[in-house]
């Protein structure tokens, strides 16, 4: 919204500078983006004493002027029948901009230089006349700027409107603004219509046929009318907004547009057929041809104005060609109207039309300003044009909006504010914008918006209006209470945090994914058709393909992770992810169940390269190693590894994979990455991955720490070798040496498994070192010894093992 503030200043004392009264706009809500003065151009126009005239030597029309311009004389050309010797007058330099947008340059005029030009008041936007140029006081003196010479200055602010203040959108909308924090009253304009003759009754009328779009439409009619240049000082207000002058009839209407807010428009009243106007939805598959002479396509949810048999405008949008004003135009009929805000705002974007008409309406205009505006417009053209008003005035209000009242309590508006102000106060502030307001008890207002402000509607209105006015600088800052003590987190994000530091700790980077994966992973994955995993949540309005489904598995996001990497040359990553899965019920109406799952994956090398090491991949048991030590360092002492069964792997290899145990609870599982599942997701090298189910390893983690003495005495340790079956686990025999329970033993662990020469094809080697500590005293050799051959003997009758030759 562009305000002139010459404009504005018609409306209401301003008395403030420029600058202040931008930050007072801002500060009232009302950001002005930029304050420009719309006679800028004239600094590049000096005050001018023509020295010397002679004439053209090759056109007799034209004199040649030697123009002193304060610091030196120049040679202009220039044609004006007034121009004479020791005449002051402008003159525009080279790099001038006109208003009509030429820029002045130094040039050739039929073989002599001129080096400006000396300018009428037409040509410099400062007047009508364009006879001659601009005769200028005796007192001013040559070089001086123009602007500043004649004390030229109209500052033009560009304000951005929030779109819930359509009201602020005409020249008195803003005046009421600046009345409100200048304590001072509006000058609304004088509406004094002319005398009137004949009964409007008598040539036209107006049919409302859908009041829902159209709750009102009033018309007034002007005859004898001379359509043709509109008066200086009409012209120049429309300029100062950035609106072109078209004609005088137009240019009117504009201009009560921009001073009250309501749009306007002037039809031909000899193009409409049976002079009269039908307001009616437009009908599937109708044709229009609008002002700018495109033809538009319309349907059902269009409201147009009509003729006695066609369109003749689309409603607060467009007029169109069949009925605009002419320079042939005598009878003029002038529609004002209050139309549905969501029924423009609809129409304007279909047809990707947006008009100063469209966008007031859409916002929502004065429904009560409607014959305001037309009695302004009906005056002016009269006034301008030499027309003549035709009395009467025709307002079809089928279906008038009912007045606002809102309850105001004075308590609640200093509570949401945090102010202290007290009624009368209030009060005062809502009567500065015009609020008519009624005390109800000490406490409460009834407040009366006026109906120009159609954003106001609850309390809640009411107090961002009291705020604003009082000033958001105003306000003091307060901070909610809160109790000094912490209040502690829960056990569940207090152990997600210490599994992010524990895995970031081992050199993994946490990735973050999209909840939402391809409808296709769970085939990519080669997940089976009985597995809960395929029992997936479609999102019904998905962003693509690759994000229709909510996640069964943070598998997928893991392994799209990994391929964008890959294709960055990054190909060393180790990286894991918490999140939640989402499982379908099978029941619309039913939420699905979420699970928490922490899942890892591991590729490349298993340490940096070094100098004086060499690069070795990294394979299961370094993953396995890292799941291990994470239970370890959560404290969970239950969790067992073993095979998983390989009609059971599905994005895993078989024989590479695990399942995790949680006594006889299934964790998850971790295992090298099947090949199948490598070329689906266009993955060029091996990976390892593990996922854990977090809401169950919750349950394991201890809630506290025990702590054990430190051993007096010596632990003594010996080791065991057996030949066992192949497919015999080594997590067996480790549990069953647990099994024997014997007390001195401390600690047990996996020393080696070897299988070939000189070990049968069937059979594997597995040694295994036994660590033995007393608490009571020092263990001698044999007690050691006799245990550790009972516990070898137990280990041979169970597993069918023998010791190695």
């Amino acid at each position: 919204m562009k305000v002139s503030l010459s404009w504005l200043t018609q409306y209401v004392d301003v008395g403030m500078p420029p600058e202040d009264l931008a930050d007072a706009l801002t500060m009232a809500g009302l950001e002005v983006e930029s304050i420009s003065d719309r006679y800028e151009y004239l600094d590049r126009v000096v005050v001018s004493r023509i020295a010397k005239i002679v004439s053209h030597p090759q056109a007799d029309n034209l004199k040649i002027c030697q123009v002193d311009v304060g610091y030196r004389v120049i040679p202009v050309v220039c044609g004006a029948p007034n121009v004479k010797k020791d005449m002051l007058a402008p003159c525009a330099l080279p790099g001038t901009c006109l208003p009509d947008g030429n820029v002045l340059k130094k040039e050739l005029i039929c073989g002599e230089t001129s080096e400006g030009m000396l300018c009428s008041e037409a040509e410099l936007g400062l007047g009508a006349s364009g006879a001659g140029i601009m005769e200028l006081a005796s007192k001013f003196s040559a070089g001086d700027p123009l602007n500043r010479a004649l004390g030229l200055s109209d500052p033009v602010f560009e304000i951005d409107l929030t779109p819930n203040r359509a009201d602020c959108l005409s020249i008195i909308g803003i005046g009421r603004e600046v009345a409100a924090f200048k304590n001072t009253k509006v000058k609304y304009p004088e509406i004094s219509l002319p005398e009137s003759c004949d009964d409007i009754s008598n040539y036209t009328s107006v049919k409302i046929l859908d009041p829902d779009l159209c709750p009102r439409y009033a018309a007034m009619l002007v005859f004898d009318v001379k359509v043709g240049p509109s008066p200086f000082w009409l012209q120049n207000r429309l300029i100062s907004v950035g609106l072109k002058p078209i004609n005088n009839v137009v240019d009117a209407t504009n201009f009560v547009m921009m001073e009250t807010g309501q749009p306007l428009h002037a039809f031909d009243f000899d193009r409409l057929a049976e002079n009269r106007i039908v307001v009616r939805v437009a009908r599937e598959g109708e044709t229009f041809t609008t002002l700018d002479q495109k033809e538009r396509r319309l349907d059902t949810e269009m409201l147009m104005i009509c003729d006695g048999e066609k369109p003749v405008a689309i409603g607060g949008v467009m007029g169109g060609s069949n009925s605009e004003v002419e320079d042939t135009t005598t009878r003029v009929l002038l529609e004002s109207a209050y139309f549905d805000p969501v029924c423009i705002r609809k129409t304007a974007k279909k047809m990707g039309l947006s008009t100063d008409a469209s966008h007031r309406f859409e916002r929502g205009v004065d429904p009560r300003g409607t014959t305001t505006a037309l009695h302004r417009v009906a005056q002016l053209i009269v006034e301008i044009s030499s027309g003549k008003l035709i009395s009467g005035t025709i307002d079809e209000h089928p279906k008038p909006l009912p007045d606002k009242i809102i309850d105001c309590s004075v308590n609640a508006l200093n509570r949401h504010l945090g102010t202290r102000l007290d009624q009368n106060e209030i009060e005062s502030f809502l009567r500065s914008i015009e609020f008519d307001v009624e005390k109800i008890d000490s406490d409460k207002l009834r407040v009366f918006p006026p109906s120009c402000r159609v954003d106001i509607s609850r309390f809640e209105d009411l107090t961002e209006e009291i705020a604003r006015l009082l000033g958001y600088d105003n306000i003091g800052t307060t901070f909610p209470l809160i109790p000094a003590d912490d209040r502690k987190t829960s056990w569940r994000v207090d152990s997600r945090v210490r599994i992010k530091h524990l895995m970031t700790g081992m050199g993994f980077t946490e990735a973050i994914n999209y909840s939402f994966i391809s409808k296709l992973s769970c085939d990519r994955l080669q997940i089976r058709p009985d597995d809960p995993k395929r029992k997936e949540v479609e999102i019904l309005n998905h962003l693509s393909e690759d994000q229709s489904v909510m996640r069964t598995s943070l598998v997928p996001g893991l392994l799209e992770t990994m391929h964008r990497n890959l294709a960055m040359q990054n190909k060393n990553l180790k990286f894991f992810e918490m999140g939640n899965v989402f499982f379908s019920t099978g029941e619309i109406d039913r939420q699905p169940i979420e699970v928490e799952m922490l899942a890892g994956l591991w590729t490349g090398i298993r340490n940096d390269a070094l100098w004086l090491s060499e690069e070795i991949n990294c394979d299961f048991y370094d993953l396995k190693g890292v799941v291990e030590e994470l239970l370890r360092s959560l404290g969970v002492v239950n969790g067992t590894f073993t095979g998983m069964p390989p009609e059971f792997c599905c994005y895993t290899k078989p024989g590479y994979t695990a399942e995790v145990f949680m006594t006889d609870e299934p964790l998850g599982i971790l295992g090298e990455l099947h090949p199948n599942v490598l070329r689906n997701y266009d993955l060029k090298q091996t990976a390892y991955i593990f996922e854990l189910n977090f809401d169950r390893l919750l349950e394991h983690i201890p809630a506290m720490k025990s702590a054990q003495p430190i051993p007096k005495f010596p632990a003594t340790s010996r080791d065991i070798t057996l030949i066992v079956d192949r497919n015999v686990e080594a997590l067996k025999i480790l549990k069953c040496v647990e099994t024997l329970d014997e007390d001195l033993v401390e600690n047990l662990h996996l020393l080696d498994v070897f299988e070939g020469d000189p070990i049968p094809s069937d059979k594997k080697s597995v040694s295994f070192r036994i660590t033995y500590r007393s608490f009571q005293e020092t263990l001698d050799d044999d007690k050691v010894n006799r245990i550790h051959k009972n516990i070898a003997d137990s280990l041979l009758k169970e597993f069918d093992a023998v010791l190695p030759a």
